[in-house]
């Protein structure tokens, strides 16, 4: 069985069945930062701190510790990707050519993340909250006939967090905040498999079997933060999000190729059936820090700080249920991460505020580990946003973000874990992503 892997589309409510986001759809790695419109206006600067609305509770559930009343919101990011293939070659392990496409316009499918939020004041001291969202997901697809296919084709993730929060506020400026997430994930894989190499001849698209996986888990984890002002003009932020662990658990298909080849090999050593199979996905825990400190009654600026743990994800390793499959390994070493954030909040009057931010955002991959169905490197923000409330107790939201994506090269060889039978490949992608999003909040 070909990668395994957990790349993403991720998306949740079924009720709303949302496309989903591709490899630089979203934060590095495969998470899923648009979860908010006022806070992607300021690139997420400040975000920690700020507890402008009931959205940001998905990044502190403090701040709902300074929501007043009852309040819904609701939030759609529009994800427009792109990330070219602009040339690959590929070659076996015996350094046989493999042919096949080696350009394609975009792997990246433009995706609609939706995140809804409810807030409840219930004293001058209790505040309770419940968010829904997709965290954490991704898609990239490639035709089933280009050079890499025995490395991966279609790779999809899609989760959806439930996260009921209770924040306390025990004097005026302060509020601690705790929330639980019920996390559900699932994913499907596919890879072609090179029955013509195995069976001793040459790598030929007429001789290739595939492969799909799909599988899924629910699992959970905690929320915990802090907002605080610590004067009249600065106010601080801290959060801490756990990780969420997952045991995928569904089945693996296989189809033999049109000349029997596949067949013949199955036959002979039992594998290739369709069988159960598993794989663990930790989704990372957060630590983050945020700043607003005022300027004027109508100005602000602030800052955000956050490091991702990916350095769990060291391998993505598949188990099957048949024995006579062997796991399926592929190192990926992921490091740990960090994104930094810089912005602005003006109101020019009351009623409408402007926002601006720019942000860095590290990726976790090294690029010697790097694969194609996560084809990620680091990358810049610059955006912009507004509220306006044309009446009291509505507020529309709107941002746009531009996030510049460094181009990415993917070196894998047959001497790396697991890529005997997959070869080598060599590829170049050109990246980035544009996104919009539209917001609305009700208070009541």
């Amino acid at each position: 069985m070909r990668n395994l892997r957990i790349p993403l589309v991720a998306t949740g409510f079924a009720a709303l069945a949302p496309t989903l986001p591709a490899p630089e759809a979203c934060a590095a790695g495969f998470f899923i930062r648009e979860q908010s419109t006022s806070a992607l206006g300021t690139a997420f600067a400040g975000v920690t701190a700020a507890a402008e609305d009931p959205s940001h509770m998905y990044f502190n559930p403090a701040a709902l510790g300074f929501q007043e009343g009852v309040q819904a919101q609701a939030a759609a990011s529009v994800i427009l990707p792109r990330a070219r293939l602009e040339e690959a070659t590929a070659s076996t392990a015996g350094g046989g050519p493999i042919a096949g496409r080696t350009e394609k316009g975009d792997i990246a499918e433009d995706a609609a993340v939706p995140a809804i939020y409810g807030s409840w004041q219930l004293s001058e001291a209790w505040h309770l909250g419940l968010g829904v969202n997709a965290p954490f997901g991704l898609s990239t697809q490639y035709p089933d006939d280009w050079v890499g296919r025995y490395h991966g084709i279609d790779s999809t993730l899609r989760t959806l967090n439930v996260n009921p929060a209770v924040a306390f506020r025990p004097i005026p400026g302060l509020a601690v905040g705790f929330g639980i997430q019920i996390q559900y994930a699932e994913a499907e894989l596919s890879s072609a498999i090179d029955f013509g190499t195995l069976a001793g001849g040459t790598s030929n698209p007429l001789t290739d079997g595939k492969v799909r996986l799909d599988g899924n888990d629910w699992g959970w984890g905690v929320t915990f933060g802090i907002v605080g002002d610590i004067t009249a003009s600065t106010r601080l932020g801290f959060a801490w999000r756990s990780k969420v662990e997952h045991t995928l658990v569904g089945d693996a298909d296989f189809t033999f190729d049109s000349a029997g080849l596949g067949a013949i090999i199955s036959g002979l050593t039992g594998a290739f059936v369709d069988t159960g199979a598993k794989a663990e996905l930790t989704t990372p825990e957060s630590f983050s820090f945020g700043f607003v400190q005022k300027l004027t009654d109508t100005l602000d600026v602030r800052g955000e700080a956050a490091f991702m743990r990916w350095s769990r994800f060291q391998e993505l390793r598949v188990e099957f249920d048949n024995p006579a499959q062997p796991d399926s390994v592929t190192d990926e070493f992921w490091k740990d991460s960090w994104f930094f954030a810089l912005g602005t909040s003006w109101r020019p009057w009351p009623g409408l505020t402007l926002r601006a931010g720019v942000a860095y955002d590290q990726s976790p991959v090294r690029a010697r580990y790097r694969t194609p169905r996560i084809p990620d490197n680091d990358r810049s923000w610059v955006a912009l946003g507004v509220s306006w409330e044309p009446i009291a107790g509505v507020s529309l939201e709107a941002g746009y973000t531009h996030i510049f994506v460094e181009d990415s090269d993917v070196r894998l060889t047959a001497t790396g874990t697991g890529n005997l039978a997959r070869g080598n490949l060599a590829a170049r992608y050109e990246n980035g992503i544009d996104i919009v999003t539209l917001g609305a909040r009700l208070r009541f």
